[in-house]
């Protein structure tokens, strides 16, 4: 066997723990005996400060010796329809909690293992494997979560991290991820990234309050008259009004239809054809970002559409900036961010309405064209 193969293996080997007890996390019941006695009390107190239940909470143990009392411990979930495992907290022995919960991702066949850091310390992180996530660039008193997280991939791929911006307010999701994108080309310095400029393109792009295909992809280009940009939306009626009576689709229709007329003054191409996650993925691969339109039904449990930036792919996922996170059940920045998705599971989310239409727009690097 090859050193590097050898090498491989063992640190596998060194990360499977003889065994692992995996629990449901019950947060309206009594504890387990064996967490009581690891002791901690901070710590499990806060498992139970919000309701987590949308996100499948489970404990991941490690027995002592001959299966006595655990002696580590890990609070962990995941947004359901992704590839990602995400530990809250990690009690005991923590490393060896740690290692528990990598190896049960591993055995999931996942693309990657969160922290969070209330309580795990940057060397703790290290020593396990885990890097440090760039802290969120949000504005203070929009933010929520802990002040750091970190990552460690279980995959290979290709992943640049951009900077995390949670949108602040419930309608600029679009005009964030295209923010996060162009900071992610170099077109947006990290600095410029804040909420002038996230109302102020939302204000350029909206369909009043949300932000619809065509009228984004104008509006970036707007911004960014040398970024190719291109829309994709595969069909011809107005989208995102089925909610609305009937006199007040009339005049966003309108509008719509004027930001079609501006595609065409501007240059920006508008494919109906439908785009399939393949194209996304070749997109990725030419250092390209993807702004997709999906719905929140499958990852947040209700159908409201909503904006993602698809900026990297792992084998089987694709790995996508959420500018917005459900702080009720217990999601956080850590969650949204470098959070990758299974490809199927994408193509569902972004299958929008009973028309089943697929909204996107990809902006290019200068000089080339998506």
């Amino acid at each position: 066997m090859p050193p590097q193969q050898k090498q491989q293996k063992q640190q596998k080997q060194q990360e499977m723990p003889v065994r692992i007890v995996v629990v449901p996390f019950e947060p309206n019941g009594a504890p387990p005996t064996d967490l009581r006695r690891l002791g901690r009390h901070e710590v499990p107190e806060r498992w139970h400060t919000v309701d987590r239940s949308a996100h499948a909470p489970h404990i991941v143990a490690v027995p002592g010796d001959g299966g006595a009392d655990w002696v580590a411990a890990a609070l962990v979930t995941a947004r359901p329809d992704t590839a990602y495992l995400k530990i809250v907290d990690a009690i005991g022995d923590v490393p060896a909690a740690v290692q528990a919960v990598v190896a049960h991702a591993r055995g999931r066949g996942l693309a990657q293992v969160k922290w969070e850091g209330w309580t795990a310390s940057p060397e703790a992180a290290a020593a396990a494997g885990f890097t440090p996530l760039r802290p969120p660039l949000t504005p203070a008193g929009h933010a929520e979560g802990p002040a750091a997280g970190y990552v460690r991939w279980l995959r290979d791929g290709l992943v640049t991290e951009p900077p995390y911006y949670g949108q602040t307010t419930h309608f600029t999701c679009g005009a964030v991820t295209a923010l996060v994108a162009q900071t992610l080309s170099g077109a947006l310095p990290d600095k410029a990234l804040d909420r002038q400029a996230e109302l102020t393109l939302w204000r350029d792009a909206t369909n009043f309050p949300a932000c619809e295909p065509v009228g984004l992809g104008v509006a970036v280009r707007r911004a960014w008259p040398s970024s190719p940009v291109t829309i994709h939306l595969d069909t011809d009626r107005p989208v995102l009004l089925d909610h609305y009576p009937d006199n007040e689709q009339e005049w966003r229709a309108l509008l719509q239809r004027t930001s079609r007329t501006d595609a065409v003054r501007t240059g920006v191409p508008i494919h109906s054809c439908h785009l399939p996650m393949t194209a996304i993925r070749s997109a990725i691969g030419r250092r390209e970002q993807v702004l997709l339109l999906v719905s929140l039904a499958g990852m947040q449990g209700f159908d409201v559409p909503h904006w993602v930036l698809c900026h990297g792919a792992v084998p089987g996922a694709i790995v996508i900036e959420d500018p917005w996170a459900n702080a009720a059940a217990g999601d956080t920045w850590v969650d949204a961010h470098l959070l990758p998705v299974p490809d199927p599971s994408l193509d569902t989310m972004s299958t929008i309405s009973a028309d089943s239409f697929r909204g996107a727009v990809a902006i290019g690097t200068s000089g080339t064209r998506p």
